[in-house]
């Protein structure tokens, strides 16, 4: 499958929910699929009332060969305005 539909099934998934994709990280070919890294601005309206900066959830994504998602958890959250996430694995 191309990339352009993975990226259009991740697109879909999480804008119907969780929240929209403000950037898909990286799409890694597997042999059921694919495991993907998604980032996305958590609750935007909240952040920007209480917060100094706009928090960014990292989510890993599993796909299945159709490019449904089959799987998702999300792995860290940062400041948008850090430059890498930081994982505790």
């Amino acid at each position: 499958m191309s990339i352009k539909k993975k990226i259009d099934s991740l697109t879909e998934f999480f804008n119907e929910h969780i929240a929209p994709p403000h950037k898909i990280a990286s799409i890694q070919p597997t042999e059921e699929g694919s495991i993907c890294i998604v980032e996305v601005i958590e609750e935007r309206e909240y952040m920007r009332k209480y917060a100094k900066d706009e928090m960014v959830g990292v989510y890993h994504v599993s796909l299945d060969k159709d490019n449904n998602v089959t799987a998702y958890t999300r792995r860290s959250l940062r400041p948008r305005s850090a430059m890498t996430e930081h994982e505790d694995s």
